[in-house]
């Protein structure tokens, strides 16, 4: 088949099965080192950023320090719908597949970057000047992905299946947190936690420079590939300047945001709070677990995240999106307190139950979103409401949520006091999605492009 053809296709619109499987493949793939590279930042946040580049502070407040620390991961999150409106622009003008590239190589070389940076001690306040820098670029280049990732997915997946379908790009997140999480372990396990301070906490940043190669392959592989042609099209067709996605979907777009709300603050305390928790010392509101020991029970508990995510989207084709999403967040609301209980026992075990089960309460509300967000949209605006609900909800939920659980432990002293944030939020999310009218099964108007040609 010549790069110019259109993609095998039935007369619904969806592909036939080896292009959907090329297409499922790329947008878990594509997530996976999208979040690979953003979820290192999150747990160096937690783990080193402090003391090697806000020092001066960490020395006379380490508490205050740390909270900044946590507070850097979210500046990236504000330039989310930055990213997501210039990544569309930019798609139309010039080709959805050299976006892709340049999105992922833009990721992999600010994470590289950040791995070469000097620390405080040898260039001063430049250093976490430029830290920040990086990191917005970081968030930039993570804006303009997750739309088209998720509507490609749903898009040509059988109406009986989207749910399952759009569970694919959704466990690229699950997948770079088991990465991140595990490459963080298997450097403290190898060279100690000591070195890892020093230096070995570059490695996971220096690493990204595969991603550059990486994403080089994928541009060749996509420009290839008759899939993407019909990508870069769809993307083209689905795209809204802003003022017309506000004019006319103002409502479906807040609502998507506050759905994301209270899934996203839990994922993130997953990903950059919970570990730096468990192992830092009890004088600065920690419980002084083994480090090495905390990171691999975190990674093996991040599999529940893997695995109740596509079981969300499966049983939402089957019990209802809106459904679903709302016995999800029942469940983590349920969960969200008592989880700390046991993770205060300073026990490794029950370290990893409290936190395999709260992974395996977000799959409910992650699994079936990107259907979801797909079937809330027409499809003459889908791909913007898309991104930008998902980044404003990312903004609202998990920008500053570690900053905030800083925030509460230190001030009230005690670890519950989190849990009851996340069932406010989980309050929140499960009333937004409530007021959704059941999409499920809605044509979206997929276009046939053999026929549009």
């Amino acid at each position: 088949m010549a790069p110019s053809d259109p993609p095998a296709s039935r007369p619904d619109g969806t592909l036939e099965p080896r292009e959907r499987r090329k297409v499922l493949a790329g947008t878990m793939v594509g997530t996976t080192i999208e979040w690979y590279d953003f979820f290192i930042y999150a747990q160096a946040a937690g783990l080193v950023l402090s003391p090697l580049f806000l020092s001066p502070l960490a020395d006379a407040n380490p508490v205050v320090a740390q909270v900044l620390a946590f507070a850097t991961i979210g500046i990236s999150f504000l330039f989310r719908p930055l990213g997501a409106i210039v990544a569309g622009h930019l798609g139309d003008r010039f080709g959805r597949k050299r976006i892709l590239v340049l999105t992922l190589v833009m990721m992999g070389v600010a994470t590289f970057l950040i791995g070469l940076l000097p620390t405080y001690a040898q260039i001063g306040v430049a250093a976490p000047v430029l830290l920040i820098f990086l990191r917005v670029v970081q968030g930039f280049s993570a804006g303009g992905e997750w739309g088209g990732a998720a509507l490609m997915s749903v898009e040509h997946a059988p109406v009986h299946k989207r749910g399952l379908f759009g569970a694919y790009p959704q466990i690229g997140v699950p997948c770079g947190m088991i990465l991140a999480t595990f490459v963080v372990w298997a450097i403290t396990a190898a060279i100690g936690t000591d070195a890892f301070m020093e230096w070995g906490w570059r490695i996971p940043f220096l690493l990204s420079f595969v991603l550059i190669v990486v994403g080089h392959l994928i541009r060749r592989t996509v420009e290839e590939s008759p899939v993407f042609e019909l990508m870069q099209r769809r993307r083209a067709k689905s795209s809204a300047p802003l003022g017309r996605l506000f004019r006319k979907n103002t409502k479906e777009v807040v609502l998507a945001a506050l759905i994301f709300v209270a899934n996203n603050a839990a994922g993130y305390l997953v990903i950059a709070f919970l570990a730096t928790y468990a192992s830092r010392p009890a004088e600065e509101f920690g419980l002084g677990m083994d480090r090495e020991t905390v990171l691999l029970a975190t990674t093996l508990a991040s599999f529940g995240w893997l695995i109740s995510t596509m079981y969300g989207g499966w049983v939402s084709d089957k019990l209802g999106r809106v459904r679903t999403f709302q016995v999800g967040y029942v469940i983590l609301a349920v969960w969200a307190v008592p989880m700390w209980f046991m993770i205060d026992t300073a026990d490794v075990l029950w370290y990893f139950v409290g936190v395999f089960v709260f992974c395996l309460t977000l799959g409910l509300s992650y699994g079936p979103q990107s259907a979801l967000y797909a079937e809330m949209f027409p499809a003459e605006i889908r791909y913007s409401g898309v991104s930008i609900g998902y980044a404003l909800g990312a903004i609202l939920g998990g920008a500053f949520a570690a900053t905030i659980a800083e925030l509460l432990l230190t001030s009230f002293g005690a670890s519950w006091t989190i849990g009851v944030y996340i069932v406010v939020l989980c309050l929140i999310s499960g009333t937004a999605v409530s007021l959704v009218k059941n999409p499920q099964g809605v044509d979206l108007h997929v276009e046939d492009d053999t026929a549009a040609r």
